[in-house]
């Protein structure tokens, strides 16, 4: 009878430990037996089976303990010695991105803002579509990339089947009553925003009620025509099809103004249809890569950013999408133009940028994986482990990057990638003492060194647990010092020689003196 209690009491302990550490990881029960099936698929357990073991009604065999110590980074014995490690550190990113209260308050009331935003956006030359996408990007990184009605709306249509084919995507359209059309147009030059013309390509376009018109170019890559499809699908599905919405374009004036629109005043249109741009490019990609089944192909494939490659999704559709499917939270993604022209921006980890998705700068830090990657040639994905200095603000960051080209043929740059800072801590490690051993190691290489030992193999385990490939792939890879501004590089050897010494304003120079005597 003893032994059966002392079972009984082992798999109570065993059970509530593998359950600590599912929750503690953000992994549902799905999830932890995809993850333990792709390492063995033969002694992968069933959601139903983990359930009784995390629960004490079942011991898992020798072999399954094996499979789940390796994927939290644990030593078998661990799971037997009857002690639970302290309340896990909570790593959701509710303040990621944080604002400041202005006062006096009443002068940000509605009704000041709707009079005063026009006036604004006219005085300093931005458009109400560039406004627009600054709004949409401050709620998609407050809601964590996380729209739960559209994914819902887009799942109803698509009812999870993954992946779709081409036909499948034309049979959704026909069974919503929507009409294909075809046309031919090939790519042409428009200096739109930049100085440099860029090819320009207008792909498909909607025409109220029900039809849609492709260009016959999309025929020759299925990945981009499933895409521009799905998302007129969504204009059906959450708008009625009233076609109060933009073309779909690549290159060009893609973050400028409407394309019909040469009023230099802010125009209501320019908001609408930038949101609408917003929600139909969610929905589509909610059509194509639904959250459960995708989450399993990304945790198959270790979350490579060109792994949509396999089933014809692109690698832009991809990248997005990591940061709404992943159990981990602190992700942010760039899609970059020649020479620093950001197209996408997604902050949820409230990673600093270099530079924004409206204007460019005169001196953004050229350390970033996504500006070495704009001058390269390689279409291989790369790699790098960050210490992002910001201030006193230190913080390390691992991205993978990858050079692309859009539709209209223009090179751009994909990256994606995560804080991994809570993901250390996450796991009882000094997050700041491993930063500043990095830093320290690139600082005696002049900014960028290989990562330490110690360092080195922390972060090989926090790949294994997150199950992200390319953090291991970029422990491997020398680590980099980066900044927002080349000017106030954090380097001990400055990256611009020796920096100038800040200048004072002179009032405030002769308010000092005033002060002093």
């Amino acid at each position: 009878m003893a032994t059966k209690h002392g079972i009984k009491r082992k798999a109570h302990f065993l059970g509530t430990k593998i359950k600590s550490l599912r929750k503690r990881n953000r992994l549902t029960l799905e999830d932890l037996s995809v993850r333990c099936i792709q390492i063995d698929a033969e002694s992968g357990p069933s959601v139903s089976y983990l359930s009784m073991i995390e629960n004490g009604k079942r011991v898992p065999s020798e072999r399954l303990l094996q499979i789940v110590a390796e994927i939290f980074q644990k030593e078998p014995s661990w799971f037997f010695d009857e002690t639970l490690d302290a309340k896990a550190i909570d790593t959701a990113p509710s303040a990621a991105v944080s604002g400041m209260p202005l006062e006096p308050g009443f002068l940000f009331s509605e009704s000041l803002l709707q009079l005063a935003i026009p006036e604004l956006l006219a005085q300093t030359g931005t458009t109400g579509r560039q406004f627009a996408h600054l709004l949409i990007r401050a709620h998609q990184e407050a809601s964590h990339n996380r729209f739960p009605d559209i994914e819902r709306a887009a799942e109803s249509v698509g009812k999870k089947q993954f992946p779709l084919r081409v036909e499948d995507v034309f049979s959704i359209a026909s069974d919503l009553g929507l009409e294909i059309n075809w046309f031919d147009k090939s790519s042409f030059k428009d200096k739109g925003d930049t100085d440099v013309p860029l090819n320009m390509l207008v792909r498909s376009f909607y025409d109220a009620p029900n039809k849609v018109y492709l260009n016959r170019s999309l025929e020759k890559n299925p990945a981009r025509l499933k895409y521009d499809l799905a998302n007129h699908i969504a204009h059906k599905v959450l708008h009625d099809g009233d076609g109060a919405r933009a073309p779909q374009i690549s290159g060009g004036r893609v973050s400028g103004r409407r394309h019909d629109a040469d009023s230099p005043n802010i125009d209501a249109k320019d908001v609408l249809f930038a949101w609408r741009d917003f929600e139909c490019s969610y929905f589509a990609a909610a059509l194509l890569a639904p959250k459960t089944p995708f989450r399993q192909f990304l945790a198959k494939h270790s979350y490579a950013i060109n792994s949509g490659d396999k089933i014809d999704l692109t690698n832009t559709l991809v990248m997005r999408r990591m940061s709404t499917v992943s159990p981990y939270p602190h992700w942010h993604y760039f899609d970059a133009y020649p020479p620093g022209n950001l197209r996408a921006v997604y902050r949820g980890n409230g990673i600093p940028l270099p530079w924004g998705n409206m204007t460019m700068i005169s001196d953004p830090c050229q350390h970033w994986a996504v500006f070495r990657m704009l001058n390269t040639s390689s279409n291989e994905p790369s790699s790098q482990i960050s210490v992002l200095r910001s201030g006193d603000d230190k913080r390390l960051y691992c991205c993978q990057s990858i050079r692309s080209k859009d539709a209209a043929g223009n090179p751009h740059v994909l990256c994606a990638g995560v804080d991994l800072a809570p993901a250390l801590s996450a796991q009882n490690i000094d997050a700041m003492k491993t930063i500043d051993m990095i830093e320290a190691s690139c600082n005696r290489g002049g900014g960028s060194a290989a990562i330490p030992t110690e360092a080195r193999e922390q972060l090989q385990s926090i790949a294994k647990i997150l199950n992200i490939g390319w953090i291991a792939a970029g422990a491997e890879k020398d680590a980099t010092i980066i900044c927002q501004r080349s000017s106030n590089c954090p380097r001990d050897k400055h990256c611009l020689g020796k920096p100038k010494p800040a200048l004072k304003p002179k009032i405030d120079e002769i308010r000092e003196a005033i002060l002093a005597n």
